[in-house]
């Protein structure tokens, strides 16, 4: 299989980089950049399955929009700063550049509490995020975080962001920034795929599954694995394509329930 990694990962990069037009040809479209948590980083062969929608983001864009995922894993608003990723992220930053905002998990983290950021905090933290990217003549997309394996007694998906998926809501209302509700999206898809039968989007194994990785197991609601990780990306690109933004027209996503694992971060 790493063999097929190794070359889907170059059929990926082909994929997700602007070929070379000629001088006389009309401008590339702009670039979608990703700040983000784990759920959508970038993972290597050796950390299969779990992988992040990020890496699948590409497969519903044209292959001549560049997708830079520069999300990294364990960031909240606060860390995300202080780490010095958004610095990088918004010096990289063009006019027509399209920037897609989504954390939360880290930030509502009460077990680390050097990343933890209360709600209004949070919503502050947002809001210059979206000043920033429009100083530079890009366009933010805020995005919730997505919604974490958890069901309640009755089989019913648990709503388990609270106050900071409505922090999101408020701060895009409030700044008129597009908004993708990848929590309720996610809470539709998943809640409609079931309790036990959603556990196939995540990282949660059993012995009898024989992972590399967990021979013993492994039981973890918020992380995707690969197939969870494409769901995810065809989630995102319906959010897009429902924007009146001038990259949604071009957004063809997949119906999440029709994805497949391959084994490999190549496109459905």
């Amino acid at each position: 299989m790493k063999t097929m990694w190794l070359a889907a990962a170059a059929l990926s990069l082909a994929q997700t980089t602007p070929a070379t037009k000629p001088a006389t040809a009309l401008s590339a479209p702009g670039r979608i950049f990703i700040a983000s948590d784990s759920t959508a980083a970038h993972y290597t062969h050796a950390q299969y399955p779990q992988m992040g929608w990020g890496m699948f983001l590409s497969c519903v864009v044209p292959t001549d929009m560049q997708v830079i995922n520069m999300a990294h894993g364990g960031r909240s608003t606060k860390t995300y700063v202080s780490d010095g990723f958004w610095q990088q992220l918004t010096a990289s930053l063009k006019p027509g550049d399209t920037v897609l905002i989504q954390f939360g998990h880290n930030d509502e983290d009460t077990t680390k509490m050097f990343r933890h950021v209360d709600p209004p905090q949070y919503a502050q933290n947002l809001t210059k995020f979206v000043a920033d990217v429009r100083a530079h003549q890009a366009t933010p997309v805020l995005m919730t975080p997505i919604a974490r394996d958890e069901f309640d007694a009755d089989g019913r998906i648990k709503e388990t962001h609270g106050a900071w998926a409505a922090a999101v809501r408020q701060v895009a209302a409030a700044t008129r920034t597009p908004l993708i509700d990848l929590d309720a999206r996610a809470i539709r898809f998943f809640g409609g795929v079931g309790a036990g039968k959603a556990d196939r989007y995540f990282m949660i194994y059993t012995p009898a599954d024989h992972v590399p990785l967990f021979p013993q197991g492994h039981h973890d609601t918020t992380h995707l694995n690969e197939l969870g990780a494409r769901a995810a990306a065809a989630l995102v690109g319906q959010g897009l394509a429902a924007l009146d933004l001038p990259i949604s027209h071009e957004i063809h996503a997949p119906d999440p329930a029709a994805v497949k694992a391959t084994g490999s971060p190549t496109c459905w």
